[in-house]
């Protein structure tokens, strides 16, 4: 399964909408994303499941990418 991460760059900072990120991770469930990226400096804020209509629409975006962690 696909998810979508909304993270800030370091965890240093408090979060901001305008500086929120995002990625895409695929993985079996929202646990194994956080372990995937435990050893990174980032502020998850969100992770959220995409399949059907929603992962279609995000891989329309210039910018989808899966992530290799």
């Amino acid at each position: 399964m696909i998810f979508k991460v909304f993270y800030q760059q370091s965890t240093a900072e408090i979060p901001v909408r305008e500086k929120t990120d995002a990625m895409y991770v695929e993985a079996d469930s929202e646990e194994d994303v956080r372990k995937k990226l435990i050893g990174t400096q980032y502020n998850i804020e969100f992770i959220t499941p995409l399949e059907g209509k929603a992962l279609e629409y995000e891989q329309q975006d210039e910018k989808f990418k899966l992530e290799n962690v």
